[in-house]
């Protein structure tokens, strides 16, 4: 990516051998940008003090500065003519001790990466937050940037007096010069570049203490009123308790902050001790479902998490990128269904991160949870399904397969021995073999070291009398990746009684192999459903025998256990994508088993499943019926649901999204304008957007409509949800226009680049935007290489034609894949672009068959 230099894991590995980082002294003047050009830049000054293991060797400093003022080397200036932004600055004739001092100016970042800035349209105030994960730190200071040079920092920053700056440590004093201040920071701790950081503005703010710890929550001013801070301390100091009693080791910091910031790409970071959230996603201007406000705790307790796995112990080097994301999303579940009300987070963490790994590891770029990572390119593309959810899903495999108490003794022993420092994942293997007194590297190798998802089926014989004769469960693998894995599986046996599906027994086995028969069930009364994998513990796709199917199909509501019905509900998505179940079939079950089903986040990611169905999996010449099927059954939904609930919301969303009949977009309309809303549904400001989207997707409304919508919210969320929606106008002038911004000369700021990829295409527009299949393999290369890695990354994968299911898009494909010099993780993503058309081709092939 331009401005960063690509860091090799050769590079780091010598480096790290020969210094030791003693500490960072950074000042930065946030008041003294350039005025002329809207405060573009801003001026940074490092000490950095570091031992040098060989006097007399060179090595080299990360610098990706805008320009450079000066730079000397224990006292002596350096020669800057070899400086550049990707490559750093050259450091030559090392001493035993060293001190460097950089003086120079930096970019301040409209991508999200390095400093970034946004100004508030509400009140024109500006706010600057950090991200450096993986290698942006360099964007802000000369520094060592990465994971296993740890160091202690320093920070200074002059900022306007009416500004607050948040970091690290605690403030230690402030110095005040007429109208702007300089902030002082306490020295922190070892930790390394990547969770460093510094936020900037007049962020609102809102303390409490809890257990010896200072805790603060940060928004925009503007957004101050909706700043839930009560329930975001309520989670907060839940996973505290929850993580200090399983962990066995104290937070280590005096103080914890957590900031919801504008314009973040992800969902949060996890810099020690000032956790940066996005504000999009987690503060609600609206009313939201339990399924918002359970992944929001979800996310708050995944940074938190990191405060133990990643902060306190980190990586290596990036190829444990896996165990620092998979163990804080294990850990985030399990806290969540332990420490909160949100008890079925398990079955959130089946429906959508397993379903999204399942997707992933799917893909022909798929690859071992494990991986060696060359460079920080590699590692850009790597934060996956697989890194997350898949390798989430081996600990939690691997923690029924030794025992939770011997695998938090394991975790306890870790924390204590490699505090502060840097480990890996075999240090942590080994902990766990000690604790638990089981041999794991044979279960690591295969779960970790392999790619790819098993199938798990049922075999069943049943005699005259309804009795089981045989019961066989057979495993299989894709042939390209044929490893067959051993897998702890709860085998549940439900009956229906009286309308409820009850559990009569569940066994817990291991199934290794082809085929793992169970003679415990030879003579027991088959049930109306036998459920692989009961208690989702282990990482494979599920089938169910033809006698459970046809339950499940009649009463897939009736599971007491909501992760019961998310296991068939999951089971049948599933089958849809591999083309074992036709589309129509598919959206049959869900038009008639979803309207019953209570569990927000079941309904949510099903109705999504369900859409997703026809936009891609049905076949065309049936998919308008489809859509018109689901609009009336979500129009139900909408008026049966309990007023003013969750569920109530969830399918007014969903009937939004599915509209296409004239009739039905008046309907819409027609809410907007407070004509026959449906009791207690507020058409709140978010609410008002999605019914307007709809509309315009539609046709049914244009950019005179949107510019008045906009009016009314003259907010951040109004002017990414207006750019969204112009985007989604059905015209070949406002197509056009989206894609020359797009891809201009001229980079876009993130929030409004991701809005215009995300309006640009539309399943009810796939005719209109056939045409930019050609000029989106023309664009590639040119935009992959003039943007920062977020918003290429999303150009990549947003803007590929997923809506053009033909053959002619693979050999589009294909042609520009056969090409020479494309950079490797551009390939990865453009070559997942490909599977998803191929996976729909197969899809229809199977509806069409069916009619």
């Amino acid at each position: 990516m331009p401005g960063v230099r690509n860091l090799t894991q050769v590079e780091a590995t010598e480096r790290a051998r020969l210094l030791d980082v003693a500490g960072y002294d950074i000042s930065l003047d946030l008041t003294s940008g350039d005025q002329a050009a809207d405060n573009r830049t801003f001026r940074s000054v490092t000490e950095v003090r570091f031992r040098c293991a060989e006097p007399g060797a060179s090595t080299f400093i990360e610098l990706a500065a805008d320009s450079v003022r000066s730079a000397t080397l224990n006292g002596r200036p350096i020669d800057l003519a070899t400086w550049s932004a990707e490559k750093g600055l050259t450091l030559t004739d090392l001493v035993g001790e060293n001190t460097l001092v950089v003086d120079a100016d930096f970019a301040y970042s409209a991508s999200g990466q390095g400093l970034h800035r946004s100004v508030d349209p509400v009140d024109g105030e500006t706010y600057l937050y950090s991200q450096f994960e993986t290698a942006d730190a360099q964007r802000v200071f000369a520094c060592f940037d990465q994971p296993d040079l740890k160091s202690v920092y320093t920070w200074h920053a002059t900022v306007p007096a009416h500004w607050r700056a948040i970091s690290n440590m605690p403030v230690t004093s402030e110095d005040t010069n007429g109208e702007t201040k300089t902030v002082h920071f306490a020295e922190s701790p070892l930790m390394s570049t990547y969770i460093t950081a510094l936020c900037a503005g007049p962020y609102h703010e809102v303390r409490y203490t809890h257990d010896g710890i200072s805790m603060g929550y940060y928004c925009r001013a503007s957004m101050a009123q909706y700043l839930d801070a009560d329930e975001l301390h309520l989670i907060t100091t839940q996973g505290f308790d929850f993580f200090h009693e399983q962990f066995g080791v104290r937070y280590p910091l005096p103080k914890y902050d957590q900031l919801w910031a504008p314009d973040f790409n992800a969902g949060a970071m996890e810099n020690f001790g000032c956790v940066t959230h996005s504000e999009t996603h987690y503060i609600f201007r609206s009313q939201v479902t339990d399924f918002e406000h359970e992944q929001r705790s979800n996310t708050v307790l995944h940074e938190l998490a990191h405060m133990w796995f990643g902060n306190l112990v980190t990586m290596r080097w990036w190829n444990d990128l896996w165990l620092n994301e998979s163990f804080a999303e294990w850990a985030s579940h399990w806290a969540n269904s332990n420490a909160t009300r949100f008890t079925d987070a398990w079955t959130t963490f089946l429906s959508v991160r397993k379903n999204w790994g399942y997707r992933q590891d799917q893909l022909s770029s798929t690859h071992p949870v494990y991986c060696e990572m060359p460079d920080l390119e590699a590692v850009e593309v790597n934060f996956d399904g697989i890194t997350y959810a898949k390798g989430a899903s081996v600990l939690k495999q691997l923690v029924a397969y030794v025992g939770e108490e011997p695998f938090r003794a394991g975790l306890r022993t870790y924390f204590a021995r490699y505090a502060w420092g840097n480990a890996t994942f075999d240090d942590l293997l080994s902990e766990l073999e000690t604790a638990s007194g089981r041999e794991l590297r044979k279960f690591a190798a295969q779960w970790l070291e392999t790619s790819q998802v098993n199938t798990l089926r049922p075999e069943v014989t049943i005699d005259a009398d309804g009795n089981y004769q045989r019961v066989v469960v057979r495993q299989e693998a894709p042939a390209d990746y044929p490893t067959l894995r051993t897998h702890r599986i709860g085998v549940g046996l439900y009956d229906l009684r009286d309308g409820r599906l009850v559990r009569r027994d569940r066994l817990e086995i291991d199934v290794a192999g082809e085929a793992t028969e169970l003679p415990q069930l030879a003579g027991v009364p088959a049930p109306d459903v036998l459920l692989l994998n009961d208690d989702d513990l282990t990482y494979a796709k599920l089938r169910l025998d033809e006698r459970s199917m046809a339950t499940v199909v009649q009463h897939v509501g009736a599971f007491e256990s909501s992760l019961a019905r998310g296991l068939c509900w999951a089971a049948a998505w599933d089958m849809v994508r591999d083309a074992e179940l036709a589309s129509r079939d598919y959206v049959a079950l869900v038009l008639a088993g979803l309207p019953a089903e209570t569990d927000i986040n079941l309904v949510t990611q099903t109705l999504r499943q369900a859409a997703s169905t026809l936009a891609m999996y049905a076949d065309p010449d049936w998919a308008t019926s489809g859509w018109a099927d689901l609009a009336r059954t979500a129009r139900t939904a909408v008026r049966l649901a309990e007023p003013g609930s969750g569920l109530q919301l969830a399918w007014t969303r969903a009937y939004a999204s599915a509209v296409r009949s004239d009739e039905e977009l008046a309907t819409i309309r027609g809410w907007l304008d407070g004509v026959d809303v449906p009791d207690g549904l507020a058409i709140d400001t978010e609410l008002r957007w999605t019914l307007l989207r709809a509309l315009v997707a539609n046709g049914a409304a244009g950019t005179a409509e949107i510019d008045a919508e906009l009016a009314g919210d003259r907010t951040a969320s109004g002017e990414r949800e207006a750019a969204l929606s112009r985007a989604l106008v059905p015209t070949s002038q406002e197509k056009a226009a989206t894609w020359a911004a797009l891809t201009g000369e001229e980079a876009l700021p993130n929030w409004r680049n991701r809005a215009l990829l995300q309006g640009f295409q539309h399943p009810a527009q796939a005719e209109l935007t056939a045409p930019y299949s050609a000029r989106y393999f023309e664009s590639l290369g040119r935009v992959w290489a003039s943007r920062d890695s977020e918003p290429a990354q999303e150009f990549v994968m947003l803007a590929y034609p997923s809506y053009q299911v033909s053959a002619e898009t693979i050999a589009a494909t294909d042609e520009w894949l056969a090409q020479e010099g494309h950079p490797a993780p551009l390939r990865r993503l453009v070559t997942e672009g490909r599977d998803g058309v191929v996976r729909a081709l197969d899809a229809r092939a199977r509806d069409a068959a069916t009619a």
